[in-house]
């Protein structure tokens, strides 16, 4: 049996999660200050460290640089903040599990429920968009959380990645690999942007167009980089204090990218404006129908579809038929065209 191979930063650690894994795998490991080991061929890597230490980083990005072929890099955190997993993600997660992880959640996560296959080619890995998307909004969120600079670039080059995915695979295949592979915000900005892309083709949009589209998916949720996480993932309906912390996060991502000379007027409109409603119900700035511009109207319902349909730890995805119903249940704060226009996406393709 390939094995899974362990890294963490304590023996205590490290003997832990050997001993969950040894009972399903065969397992190798390693501590990331002792001796190192031969790595060999694996089916997934598992790292418990503190990302917190700069010393743990750097021996990691070491470490994990050799293995960047694995297909599965799962990441165990025990504090759930964001800046923490934006760090996982831009050291090269597939996923990260943070706070409490039981053992059944552990191999739920190392299952492989579709190739027995360890090792592939990053290049031919189904997860190269995923992975691509996911590292970019590790590093604006990053940047968001420490006040350095965003990476605009990185971040349409990997919007135009997953846009050329769903062309060529569909929204149902991008879809399954996200909900696979990513949780939390994450996940959801993933999902957003292929659900976009999927949308934007639908509706046959030119080139540039698209390509806006695409650019403000990836930056819409740049706000929530600097809400609790307890916030962002509790289970549950949020009290109202939590509601009013939750519906910053557009004038947020607005403020971090408004004097970056790199990002449209178009984009910021989109980060800001993607839960306001026609009939002036929405936020920030409870703009009416004339207001709202075609771009912002799109990502809305994407953004809606999105946020119906994930997989959270707490909360089974809307099966999509009924995520198409509720959106078109929305009289009058959608564009009930688009809604219409929006019923191959959700239903068929």
């Amino acid at each position: 049996m390939t094995p899974v191979h362990v890294v963490a930063d304590t023996s205590e650690r490290l003997t832990g999660i050997c001993a969950v894994l040894e009972r399903k795998y065969d397992v190798t490991s390693e501590l990331l200050t002792g001796a190192k080991v031969r790595r060999g061929t694996c089916r997934a890597v598992v790292v418990k460290a503190d990302l917190r230490v700069v010393e743990n980083i750097e021996a990691l990005r070491t470490t994990l640089g050799s293995m960047a072929h694995v297909r599965k890099r799962i990441f165990l955190l025990d504090q759930t903040v964001n800046l923490g997993i934006a760090q996982a993600y831009a050291l090269g997660a597939t996923l990260v599990l943070a706070g409490p992880i039981g053992q059944a959640k552990l191999l739920s996560a190392l299952a492989d429920r579709t190739d027995p296959v360890a090792d592939v080619p990053a290049v031919n890995d189904e997860t190269d968009a995923s992975s691509a998307g996911a590292a970019a909004m590790a590093s604006m969120f990053e940047a968001v959380a420490t006040g350095t600079a965003i990476d605009i670039k990185g971040a349409r080059d990997a919007g135009h990645k997953i846009a050329e995915r769903v062309a060529e695979k569909g929204i149902s295949d991008w879809l399954t690999t996200v909900r696979r592979h990513h949780e939390g915000t994450f996940q959801h900005c993933l999902l957003v942007t292929g659900v976009a892309v999927d949308f934007g083709l639908t509706l046959g949009l030119p080139k540039r167009d698209m390509e806006r589209l695409y650019t403000a998916a990836m930056f819409h949720d740049l706000g929530k980089a600097t809400i609790p996480l307890a916030v962002l993932d509790k289970p549950g309906r949020l009290d109202p204090q939590e509601r009013a912390i939750i519906e910053t996060h557009p004038v947020l991502g607005y403020d971090a990218l408004k004097n970056n000379k790199e990002i449209s007027p178009e984009i910021l409109d989109a980060v800001r404006h993607h839960h306001e409603f026609l009939d002036g119900s929405g936020y920030p700035d409870a703009l009416c129908a004339e207001s709202i511009c075609d771009v912002v109207r799109i990502l809305t319902i994407s953004d809606i579809f999105a946020a119906l349909i994930e997989d959270r730890r707490y909360k089974a995805p809307l099966p999509r038929d009924q995520a198409y119903d509720i959106l078109c249940g929305m009289h009058g704060k959608l564009e009930k065209v688009l809604v219409a226009a929006f019923r191959p996406v959700a239903l068929d393709r």
